[in-house]
């Protein structure tokens, strides 16, 4: 477990203890609150029968200044209380937000399998905001307590009778409430899957509007998204349906109860056994009483959802590794060397490969899921179903994922630009604080080797010109070209590229051939390709035929020995 892993937990049980801090505080002051609210009617009791009936002007002045003072503590405990609790609930949200992105993030992978990138953003935006929510309603259930309790023990101090009804019914509301949230909470959950699919297939089309458009499959895409979402939008009028009868429902025997206590407490006036004020204390606090009691029918309907979306952020957490094991840290320095023994996955069959440390290979295939297959051993996306890759005579096995990507980029075909300038899509570090001359120049010599520079050139305000959502505003080739510039300024000891030259012309791929061996002069380099334009640099070649190694040398040589060869780069 390394310091960094401590440290985000370190922050995380931060976190929460804030949290609890704002939860406590603003349950205190709620309680506060109530206790105000439900003395109010008490007070005005006393007024009736102390002040009033006995017309007593210097006692009805001193119970109208208590009752002004009950006023201005109400104001402030509620928004002291409300603030702190609003507090708990986005910094519980935030918490969560962090801790899926993270699990997302995470070098050992997992959380995105079977999951589109839409259903991700849903879970770490509306999921965890209605989790979050669950601290308010958990205070807020507290405050209800705490003014039924009040009012319980105030009406049995007024009637026995009145206070037992209160005490004897609310857990019978409660209990029927809890009930009641149960097609609810099935909904909420139905409701909230069919939403995050629905963003997931929307993102999803958008990612791919340019190829959609190109192949004339807009009208399908639509139709496609308008069915995803007519099937959310009736999961959503479900789930509202189930919220509006649980609400009624709710309200209805809250009004019955209040009805029941304003009964027996209007009885007990008209047999003397309760005064004028003590009978205005009563309905006052059988009013009172509807407050707490539809806050007990809100927060139900809130852990019902938040019940439902803390599952599904549980399941997100809790998805297992796409890879296991490997604690061990890159030994330095790094020589670069890969080899691969027996290696079966997808469309490999058992190769064996030596990748020759501070070389540029070029390695071709017949077939692309031999070279997707190879991409993710290499990256160690995903561990071979047997067989070993070794990086300078460890098993990858064995390396710290993180430390791994980090000594070996693989620069993915599909990779994406965010949206953001070409320079901040180039290198993410600030260069222009003092002492970055150095990185600077780096970069420069990045985007020059992969031809960006001729990119940003083309551009209204040069590397400060936003790309737009996934590069939306540049040419495919452009892309390519501020990708490679991307893989090279990080530097990696070893770096493994995809195609990185399908969608530039045939001059610019052979200078960009040409830079990108210049920069990497000395490292450790794969490019997977079919080019002609990058192969003609390298160092070695391997043709990769059906899973297998088919052969190996130059470029040259293969190209004048081996006709599977020629046929798969020159065809």
């Amino acid at each position: 477990m390394g310091a960094g892993e401590l440290s985000g937990r370190d922050v995380l049980a931060r976190s929460v203890k804030g949290q609890l801090r704002s939860v406590a505080l603003g349950s205190a002051l709620g309680c506060v609150h109530q206790l105000g609210e439900a003395l109010v009617p008490v007070l005005i009791g006393v007024v009736i029968d102390q002040a009033v009936a006995g017309q007593n002007a210097g006692r009805l002045m001193l119970w109208l200044g208590a009752l002004a003072l009950m006023y201005v503590t109400l104001s402030w405990s509620f928004r002291l209380g409300a603030k702190a609790g609003e507090r708990g609930a986005e910094e519980a949200a935030h918490t969560l937000r962090l801790a899926i992105v993270g699990r997302v993030l995470d070098a050992r992978g997992g959380a995105e399998e079977g999951r589109l990138p839409g259903e991700l953003a849903n879970v770490a935006t509306e999921d965890a905001k209605r989790v979050g929510a669950v601290n308010m309603a958990l205070m807020s259930g507290i405050w209800a307590i705490a003014g039924v309790a009040v009012s319980a023990v105030a009406l049995l101090l007024i009637s026995v009778t009145l206070g037992l009804i209160v005490l004897l019914g609310t857990p019978v509301l409660l209990w029927l409430g809890h009930l009641l949230s149960k097609p609810l909470e099935r909904r909420s959950e139905a409701e909230q899957d069919r939403a995050a699919h629905a963003s997931g297939v929307a993102a999803d089309l958008v990612a791919g509007l340019r190829v959609l458009k190109g192949l004339g499959a807009q009208q399908a895409a639509v139709e496609r998204y308008r069915r995803t979402s007519r099937i959310s939008l009736a999961a959503t009028l479900r789930s509202a349906r189930a919220e509006s009868w649980q609400t009624g429902l709710v309200l209805a025997l809250t009004g019955g109860f209040i009805a029941l206590i304003a009964l027996v407490g209007g009885r007990l006036a008209l047999n003397g056994s309760l005064t004028l004020g003590q009978l205005v204390s009563a309905v006052g606090l059988a009013l009172f009483l509807l407050g707490p009691l539809e806050t007990f029918a809100w927060v139900n309907a809130e852990l019902a959802q938040g019940r439902a979306s803390a599952a599904r952020v549980a399941e997100v957490l809790a998805a297992g590794p796409a890879i296991v094991g490997g604690d061990d840290p890159v030994a330095e320095p790094v020589r670069g060397g890969l080899r691969l023994r027996g290696v079966r996955l997808g469309g490999l069959d058992g190769i064996d490969l030596d990748l020759a440390a501070g070389k540029l290979t070029g390695i071709a295939v017949t077939d692309l899921s031999g070279a997707e297959a190879l991409l993710r051993c290499l990256g160690r996306e995903t561990d071979p179903e047997s067989g070993s890759v070794q990086l300078d005579g460890v098993p990858l096995t064995r390396l710290d994922p993180t430390g791994l990507r980090a000594t070996v980029l693989v620069a993915a075909h599909d990779a994406a630009l965010f949206d953001g300038s070409l320079a901040a899509n180039v290198t993410p570090e600030e260069e222009s604080a003092p002492g970055a001359d150095g990185d600077h120049l780096l970069t420069e010599r990045a985007m020059a080797a992969a031809r960006a520079d001729e990119v940003a050139e083309s551009l209204p305000y040069g590397t400060a010109t936003g790309v737009g959502e996934g590069g939306r505003s540049l040419s495919g080739g452009q892309r390519q070209r501020v990708l490679l510039a991307r893989a090279l300024r990080v530097g990696s000891p070893v770096l493994v590229v995809h195609d990185p030259t399908t969608a530039v012309d045939t001059v610019t791929e052979a200078r960009i051939a040409e830079g990108l061996r210049e920069f990497r002069q000395g490292r450790t380099t794969i490019v997977v390709t079919n080019s002609p334009a990058l192969l003609a640099v390298t160092d070695h070649v391997i043709l990769l035929d059906a899973g297998r190694v088919g052969a190996e040398g130059t470029h040259a040589d293969l190209v004048r020995t081996d006709a599977t060869y020629r046929t798969a780069v020159l065809a």
